[in-house]
């Protein structure tokens, strides 16, 4: 594999076969392929956002993927270069990504200006991966000022992508008023535009519909972005319908960001998250790599799985342990 100093300049000159490779590093778990990792990421930081990061999530046969590969295309013709993150379910032999967005988006894939990469999500909650935001990083540096994140499915936890996104777009299938009850209200709530797809043929009518109480719904909630009314479009990714005002949309909402100053504050909203993120991943990581201490953290695991301990004193004395092993604690 190239060194980060080669791989940084093959980065600014748009190589894509380099763009690859930063990735895979930044991906790797081996302990030196890490340090690369963030070698690398030191030699292209930049305080200068150049780039508008699109979050877009929706169970699974909401149509995601058709969705993306339509709106890329039209993005790639506004003259914008795009990179799609996707985050698919891991598979538990290899560990790989098993649906393979690049067979499920055939021409964006082959479209010059865009870049697709699949990530497996390797277990981590909110449907994606964790080096996510490190790949993000990678493509806007390699010269993409569209990154579109698709997401496993949708949960609480998609709050991760929320954060780590410049905007939540919620994908939806038609559905009835009491099952659009059961979606979280927490991911409703993130959302900055929500989307009813399959607004075609039999389904077009109920589609409306959804999209009536679906607007009913958020306008009982309060928007995560200060005064912005959440749009709620229904649209037919197969068909393409609809497509047009989505874009629209996406960039009404980046130019509110922009006039209302909210852009680098949620770039600082961000950051903050990663740091976080970061910190506590890194700590485990740390206790994981030790012997002793990984034993001790199944044996604990065990004991609150048994309700033995609570997890809050078993965390407590965990860190405890590990502090006094590190010298952290006198």
């Amino acid at each position: 594999m190239s060194t980060p100093v080669a791989l940084a300049e093959g980065l600014r000159k748009g190589d894509r076969r380099a763009l690859a490779q930063a990735i895979t590093l930044a991906e790797s778990a081996l302990p030196e392929h890490q340090r690369d990792a963030r070698e690398l990421l030191s030699l292209l930081a930049s305080n200068e956002p150049t780039s508008f990061r699109i979050g877009i999530t929706g169970p699974p046969g909401a149509g995601k993927s058709t969705l993306i590969e339509a709106l890329g295309s039209r993005i790639t013709d506004q003259d914008h270069r795009l990179a799609v993150l996707t985050v698919d379910p891991s598979s538990l032999i290899s560990g790989g990504s098993i649906l393979g967005d690049k067979t499920r988006m055939p021409l964006l894939s082959a479209n010059e200006k865009a870049f697709v990469r699949p990530s497996p999500s390797s277990g981590i909650e909110g449907g994606v991966a964790r080096y996510t935001r490190e790949a993000i990083a990678l493509c806007e540096a390699s010269g993409f000022d569209r990154v579109i994140v698709e997401t496993v499915g949708v949960g609480q936890s998609e709050l991760r992508v929320a954060e780590m996104t410049d905007i939540f777009v919620l994908m939806l299938v038609p559905a009835a008023g009491d099952e659009l009850q059961g979606i979280k209200r927490g991911v409703m709530e993130l959302a900055d535009i929500i989307l009813i797809n399959k607004s075609d043929g039999d389904l077009k009518a109920q589609a409306q519909r959804s999209a009536s109480e679906c607007l009913a719904a958020t306008g009982l909630m309060p928007s995560r972005t200060p005064g912005w009314t959440v749009p709620v479009l229904a649209i037919s990714a197969l068909d393409e319908t609809g497509l047009d005002e989505v874009l629209g949309e996406i960039e009404r909402f980046r130019e509110y960001l922009l006039v209302q100053k909210l852009f680098g504050r949620r770039r600082k909203t961000q950051d903050l998250s990663a740091l976080t993120d970061a910190l506590r991943e890194g700590l485990l990581d740390q206790l994981k790599a030790d012997a002793e201490l990984a034993t001790q953290l199944d044996e604990m695991a065990q004991q609150a799985g048994a309700g033995r301990i609570t997890p809050r004193i078993a965390a407590d004395e965990l860190l405890e342990r590990f502090f006094r092993k590190t010298g952290g604690v006198e």
